[in-house]
């Protein structure tokens, strides 16, 4: 019973290390692009081009895809193989499995 207790309490705390990951990595994010989108703020209105150009939004915008990875992964959620995709293909080998077993002993 101990050892389940520790497992549980390792998987716990291995979870709340990747969700603080997270956190910290979202702070960090917003503090970055903060900065740099006030620098090219301030320096557009010097230099008289526009704040409105996607190569300002670069930083931000990859980085913020690579963000949502993170919180994917660190929140657990994966649309494409979720809990019900699991079962369905667990089935499926359990039951190619049960079939190639079959083979064997039914000779």
């Amino acid at each position: 019973m101990e050892d389940l207790n520790s497992d549980r309490l390792a998987r716990a705390k291995k979870r709340v290390e990747e969700m603080k990951g997270f956190y910290i990595h979202a702070a960090i994010y917003t503090v970055i692009n903060a900065f740099i989108l006030v620098n090219i703020l301030v320096r557009s209105g010097y230099d008289g081009e526009s704040f409105w150009q996607f190569g300002h939004f670069f930083t931000p915008f990859f980085w913020g895809i690579g963000l949502l990875f993170h919180a994917s992964k660190a929140f657990r959620f994966n649309p494409l193989f979720n809990e019900v995709w699991e079962k369905k293909k667990i089935r499926k080998y359990m039951e190619e499995y049960r079939k190639e077993a079959e083979k064997f002993t039914k000779r």
